[in-house]
């Protein structure tokens, strides 16, 4: 199922800004309408009854008891004078019954239930019903009393106004088609605050999206200009805060980086010339070490050690001082594959086929690198394999089509039968100095050898991945291009 996109900021800012208006709009037509529906039902029920009453009080006395024409008489008299609108008049007494308009003599509209009202009240009563087509009327019931002694009997005359409300059911339409008429033109009007509301939220959001985009792309002198004093004034002010401190600090690791960096290749540096002559005077001394004691030729051996492991730590730290200072350059050349491994190997007297074995290894395959650092990269991948795995350690060497269409890619596993690299030592096995065994303090290597590597295949576009084999032992996976480009 697809997935819809989510409405965006100033969307749902407007959409709740028109929301708001048309409940609020909603609400006042209601209370409006509801408020002006009953002020003219009840001013013109009023009306009725007051009318109706007056209009009985002013009659002649009726002689009880009543007959047909009296009865007549009183109702079209009544009839004559209705108030606020034309009415039907129906009169009753007893079983006699009589209208002012000829129709039958008992409307369908006058109800037990207001009849039973009228009998139990000397004041009359009312009631608001419709017709069977759905029309609405008015019915008010009173009956005719007369005094005596003064108290008020009644003649047992009761009279039935019957009054259309189509006037006011029209007006109380009209206020309602009026309602709904204004509301769209409301909600249109209402749109051009709720734009000006969006916008003057969003601005300041979009420059500060923009601003934390120049910020995560190092531009770290990005700031945002503060206008007014409301919450979003306040949040970018301690935006602003946040990127000076982060602008501060990351100068001070900076500077600090630097002057790391500087000690390091300046002590690297100065050690170097110390060095070389410690190490020719031990490889002098070595010489002669079969001709001294033996405790004094153990000394001497431990020194020469020493000094040896010094020098290669010397340039180990000199070597990545370049990549730090980012002063590592790549001198390209044309060279054959399966030559360049094979003499890497010689050199170091891994070519007896007992503890490095070489597996498909492609002939006749050029690749365009520096062969000094890609002769660092394997001698560094395979000493360590020997270093902290086991023999015998297996180089497989081939190529594969670049991604997307791009240039043929070298790849290289070393894999060792060893016990393999434990989880936790897994994410670190690049890092500067790391040692698996925090109680190993000492070992034959810089520490530095696998960092050295990584950075010389980084530099040649490639990467270098570590891991377990499916049967044990350690794998570090080399995928670079065939062509590098300095």
């Amino acid at each position: 199922m697809r997935r819809t996109a989510p409405l965006g900021l100033r969307t749902r800012l407007i959409a709740a800004f028109l929301l708001v208006a048309a409940i609020c709009a909603g609400t006042t037509a209601a209370l409006t309408y509801q408020k002006a529906r009953n002020a003219i039902l009840t001013q013109t029920q009023d009306t009725a009854v007051a009318t109706l009453r007056d209009q009985i009080e002013q009659q002649q006395p009726l002689e009880l008891p009543v007959d047909q024409q009296q009865l007549q008489l009183s109702v079209s008299d009544i009839a004559k004078r209705g108030k606020p609108h034309p009415w039907t008049i129906f009169g009753e007494y007893g079983t006699l019954r009589a209208s002012s308009n000829g129709t039958p003599a008992t409307s369908g509209v006058v109800t037990e239930a207001l009849r039973r009202r009228v009998t139990a009240n000397p004041h009359g009563a009312f009631q608001r019903v419709e017709d069977r087509s759905g029309n609405p009327y008015l019915v008010v019931g009173m009956p005719a009393v007369f005094t005596q002694r003064g108290l008020r009997q009644a003649t047992g005359v009761v009279y039935f106004a019957t009054m259309p409300l189509d006037a006011e059911e029209a007006t109380v339409k009209a206020m309602v088609d009026a309602a709904q008429q204004g509301a769209v033109p409301g909600l249109a009007i209402a749109l051009i605050p709720a734009l000006l509301a969006a916008r003057s939220v969003l601005r300041p959001v979009r420059d500060m999206r923009r601003a934390a985009q120049r910020l995560g792309r190092g531009r770290l002198d990005t700031r945002i200009e503060v206008k007014g004093a409301d919450e979003l004034a306040g949040l970018a002010r301690t935006f602003n805060e946040t990127a000076r401190a982060l602008e501060q600090s990351v100068a001070e690791l900076r500077e600090a980086e630097a002057r790391a960096r500087r000690f390091a290749a300046d002590v690297s540096h100065e050690l170097r010339t110390p060095l070389a002559g410690m190490l020719a005077v031990t490889e002098v001394l070595d010489e002669d070490a079969e001709q001294l004691d033996p405790d004094t030729a153990k000394a001497l051996r431990l020194i020469s050690a020493e000094t040896g492991k010094l020098a290669v730590l010397v340039e180990d730290l000199m070597e990545i001082s370049r990549f730090d200072a980012r002063a590592a350059e790549l001198n390209l050349d044309d060279v054959d594959l399966a030559e360049a491994v094979g003499k890497s190997l010689e050199r170091r007297h891994w070519d007896d086929g007992r503890v490095v074995t070489v597996t498909d290894l492609p002939h006749e395959v050029r690749a365009r690198l520096d062969p000094r650092r890609f002769d660092v990269v394997l001698a560094n991948l395979v000493g360590n394999a020997l270093r902290h795995g086991s023999a015998p350690v297996r180089i497989t060497v081939g190529t594969r089509p670049g991604p997307d269409g791009g240039g043929d890619r070298l790849l290289i596993e070393v894999a060792d039968s060893g016990p393999g690299i434990a989880p936790e030592v897994l994410p670190h096995i690049f890092d500067r100095f790391f040692k698996a065994d925090a109680a190993r303090t000492r070992s034959a290597g810089s520490g530095l050898g696998l960092a050295i590597t990584q950075e010389n295949v980084r530099l040649h576009g490639g990467t270098l991945r570590a891991g377990n084999g499916p049967a044990g032992g350690a794998v570090f996976t080399l995928d670079m291009p065939l062509e590098a480009r300095a």
